[in-house]
């Protein structure tokens, strides 16, 4: 088997099992190994270290599957890592108000490249990277073996592979085509989830535990509570807030398909009257009719914007969830996220009304929870409010995070009190 031998003090990492081993820390390549293929690991005296499959087109060039020099990479050792995933998930399987959730979370499962959600009968699957692509066919059909699913359909239209020299590509992998919208169930809420056009694989799977979270806090608060749910997508925290028994929500996104598919979760939900005291901002269009007490408001637009004419207009809330998209998805954009970051914290703790709650996240895996924390502090120092942190979010315990793999926790967030 071909052989990367690594610079003298460049293994380190590989031996406290980080499963990437970058370009910069090789110093040759021993055999004539294709792009994709399982290659070993050395050390620069000699000494076998793991085993993993390689690609020179990106710069991580070797990602490790294993650290014990008798598992080879086989079917039995793609079917034993699928097996340990989807067992680890069993309690959330037999979970009957839960049917949507993360099988398998890429490096922190030990599958680097692999992204599988399962949305009911269905599995929608990522391969990130050029060793999983390759694997494909292998791959869905021991899933297919494991899980029995309706179907399983690729999601794999993302930017990121283009760094491991693939193309972008989506469609049907196994099964039926699956519906134009799935209904799922999170912690007993109804959502319609769309897996052929929706972000990610088409739902925010990753938030379940901090929805709950709101729920809880909102079911403390009592009394009239006013949301403000920005970067709303497809209204998934506004749904949970109606259900505590928000008095109004305000979901807020630029994409108007997204909002349709909030109101119809909202409806399907029996949560909500459309209009609200600011109807003149609502989209066009009447959702289906809830039987809820809440007012819901679905505004169109750019959240730095409104947040600025809702301080204009001296408009406030009691409770204000910011769950933008990346805003640093490589290393030199983290001084422009860092801005963005805190000027849209700057804004929200402006128009909280005291002692209301500020639950706020940062998805860039390039901004850590240290450096997220900062920048929320300087956006308080630049007001004259005071705040406490009441708690610190991160995604579900399905997105589990190797510890040896510290990028693997790429969601955090705040729960802040702002007086």
């Amino acid at each position: 088997m071909a052989k990367a031998i690594l610079k003298k003090g460049r293994a380190t990492p590989v031996i406290r099992r980080h499963p990437w081993v970058f370009s910069g820390a090789i110093q040759r390549i021993e055999g004539d190994p294709e792009d994709g293929e399982v290659i070993e690991v050395y050390d620069a005296g000699g000494n076998w270290l793991a085993r993993g499959y390689l690609n020179r087109r990106s710069q991580i060039a070797v990602r490790l599957l294993t650290w014990l020099e008798d598992e080879g990479i086989d079917g039995a050792f793609w079917r034993r890592r699928l097996e340990r995933a989807v067992s680890a998930r069993r309690a959330l399987a037999e979970d009957p108000a839960t049917t949507a959730y993360r099988l398998v979370h890429a490096e922190s499962d030990y599958l680097p490249g692999l992204i599988v959600d399962r949305y009911g009968d269905w599995l929608v699957l990522q391969f990130l990277t050029l060793g999983v692509d390759q694997r494909r066919a292998e791959i869905v059909q021991l899933l297919a073996d494991l899980v029995a699913p309706l179907a399983i359909y690729e999601r794999s239209d993302v930017g990121v592979r283009k760094k491991e020299g693939l193309e972008p590509r989506a469609g049907l992998l196994w099964g039926d085509e699956p519906p134009d919208q799935i209904e799922i169930l999170e912690n007993g809420h109804r959502f319609l989830v769309n897996v052929r056009e929706g972000h990610k694989t088409g739902f925010y799977l990753d938030q379940r535990e901090n929805r709950a979270r709101l729920t809880t806090l909102c079911n403390a608060r009592g009394g009239r509570i006013d949301v403000l749910d920005l970067f709303a997508y497809t209204g998934a925290f506004g749904v949970y807030a109606a259900a505590a028994g928000a008095s109004e929500i305000t979901s807020v996104d630029t994409s108007g398909p997204a909002l349709d598919l909030a109101r119809a979760n909202h409806a399907l939900n029996g949560l909500g009257r459309a209009g609200g005291p600011h109807s003149a901002t609502i989209i066009d269009g009447q959702p289906p009719a809830g039987s809820g007490s809440t007012d819901t408001e679905y505004v169109s637009g750019n959240a730095f914007a409104l947040l600025r004419t809702f301080r204009a207009e001296k408009r406030h809330f009691d409770v204000i969830v910011l769950d933008p998209p990346k805003f640093a998805s490589t290393r030199r954009e983290v001084e422009s996220g860092s801005r963005a970051y805190k000027d849209i914290n700057l804004l929200a703790f402006q128009i909280l009304r005291p002692g209301g709650l500020l639950f706020t996240f940062s998805c860039s895996g390039r901004v850590s929870a240290d450096l997220f924390q900062k920048i929320v502090f300087g956006a308080l120092a630049d007001t004259d409010r005071e705040a406490q942190i009441i708690g610190h979010l991160a995604q579900s315990a399905d997105h589990p995070v190797a510890l040896t793999f510290p990028e693997g926790r790429y969601l955090k967030g705040l729960i802040c009190r702002v007086w």
